[in-house]
């Protein structure tokens, strides 16, 4: 499929199918009543017969007598005019994106209009949107449901000179799938081994630089939480870390770091039925988007250094497992009192920061699905933000609210960490009930000294069991587009 920005507009647009974008409540008048007029009134007669109001997200479609220019008009709804923003391009783009594909349409041209008068971030939002929404992961189904015509071209109409635009959307929309397939990976085949494998394939390709520890070289770094962890698996801990460096002096340093639990069973704290332990492949979702925002950076090349930073194994039961009361020293020499064997990503993540801040960046972002008091607190679509750094913190929801990813700033309410005290360790790896998000955070800083850090909390975001918005169900690859646009800022 092509997409093409063009000078075109939907006067003189020729093809299979054209998409208008309509604001409710909007009476056609000026280009909108000329094309009206043009193709014989179809599209007051479509609103009228199918009572559209242009609600967000909301589509309509009429066959067009074949002796006009084109042959079928989709209407799709954006909204009130005064809350259009980015993501409603996202929306509306995945609305006409689905309608084509179950039209079985080859040619398309879609007219949606300008966000601040910004051509590129306009562009950039509708092949986002339509890409995403195209995407169907049929890997696993031995006759894929993919059949018939598919799109050919797609022509972008009044945006010409915006192919870079076009590119750096497609681009990042190739990050996000590529964390979306890692989530959707069943964890007989998504493993730390194969995990390292994807790294080692990102690196390849796109020029990266790949370090990947092994057991012994963590055991020789004295990274026992994160291998406290990986001990009841059959499989080996792959400690991965991706390095992106630029051409010349980078003008800073960052770091990601994701949580790359590749199944968790919520070992001797074992997750029951109901629990929703048959989605637990979905735990590595932090590393997903790790990994999907590496491939993405690497074709964009900014003049940013960028490690990339995944610790990765599965939480298992078996006679080698951690007991719950058991004690783990991390690689700073903190000890952790094991009171839930469930509580298994912040302790990966603790020898994770740990190494990660020794690489002497400027700052450190971690993302993982951590907590179910975060699903609690924000619901399915926010993710929770801490950071002590204010100017971090808003970095990343600057980043977000480009991206159309939600985030909720919550407190490191330093008091909190009174319930994580242990009479017997410096710390247990879980508190009390109440603030388990917040706890959970606290527990992360103490692995962090000097760097400025943000914990993205997205166990609620990375999972969707219906198509909203953008998003097909399954894995959503969040935040990947968050990760890239911070990184580029």
């Amino acid at each position: 499929m092509e997409i093409r920005a063009t000078e075109q507009t939907k006067l003189n647009w020729t093809g299979e199918a054209l998409a208008l974008g309509i604001f409710e409540g909007t009476d056609l008048s000026g280009e909108l009543a000329e094309l009206n007029e043009k193709l014989a009134g179809v599209i007051q007669e479509l609103i009228t017969e199918e009572e559209f109001e242009g609600k967000a997200g909301t589509s309509v479609i009429s066959r067009i007598g074949n002796e006009l220019s084109i042959r079928k008009l989709i209407l799709v709804g954006l909204g009130k005019a005064e809350d259009f923003k980015l993501n409603s391009l996202r929306i509306a783009a995945a609305s006409i994106a689905r309608t084509a594909k179950k039209q079985k349409i080859k040619t398309l041209g879609i007219s949606l209009p300008l966000v601040n008068d910004e051509p590129a971030l306009t562009t950039g939002a509708i092949v986002e949107g339509f890409l995403l929404a195209l995407h169907t992961d049929n890997r696993f189904k031995s006759d894929p449901e993919d059949k018939g015509p598919k799109l050919e071209t797609v022509d972008l109409l009044e945006l010409g000179g915006q192919q870079a635009a076009i590119t750096k959307a497609q681009i990042i929309a190739d990050g996000v799938i590529l964390a979306r397939e890692l989530v959707n990976a069943p964890a007989n085949t998504l493993t730390p081994v194969t995990m390292a494998e994807t790294a080692q394939k990102i690196a390849s390709d796109y020029g990266l630089v790949l370090e990947v520890l092994e057991k012994e070289d963590c055991e020789n770094l004295g990274m026992g939480a994160f291998l406290g962890v990986a001990q009841a698996s059959d499989l080996p801990p792959k400690f991965i870390h991706l390095t992106y460096k630029p051409e010349g002096t980078p003008k800073r340093k960052l770091a990601i770091v994701g949580k790359s639990l590749t199944f968790d069973s919520g070992g001797l704290n074992i997750k029951v039925s109901g629990s929703g332990i048959e989605t637990m492949k979905m735990d590595m979702g932090g590393g997903a988007a790790t990994l999907g925002a590496a491939k993405a950076i690497a074709q964009l090349k900014p003049d940013v250094e960028v490690h990339f930073v995944c610790a990765a194994t599965e939480n298992m039961i078996s006679g080698k497992a951690i007991h719950p009361g058991d004690i783990l020293t991390a690689s700073n020499g903190k000890t952790i009192e094991v009171n839930n064997t469930d509580a298994e990503g912040r302790l990966t993540l603790a020898d994770a920061l740990v190494f990660t801040e020794k690489l002497g960046v400027d700052a450190i972002v971690d993302l993982a699905t951590l907590t179910g008091a975060c699903v609690i607190a924000l619901g399915d679509n926010i993710a929770g933000l801490w950071s002590p750094n204010e100017e971090l913190a808003n970095q990343i929801k600057e980043s977000a609210e480009l991206a159309g990813e939600k985030f909720w700033q919550m407190p490191l309410e330093e008091k909190y960490f009174e319930g994580m005290k242990s009479p017997i360790a410096d710390m247990k790896n879980t508190g009390p009930r109440a603030g388990g998000s917040i706890t959970a955070a606290l527990f992360l800083k103490q692995f962090i000294k000097e760097t400025p850090w943000a914990h993205l909390d997205i166990a609620g975001p990375v999972w969707t069991e219906k198509e909203n918005g953008v998003n097909n169900s399954g894995g959503t690859g969040f935040p990947v587009r968050t990760l890239v646009n911070w990184v580029l800022s």
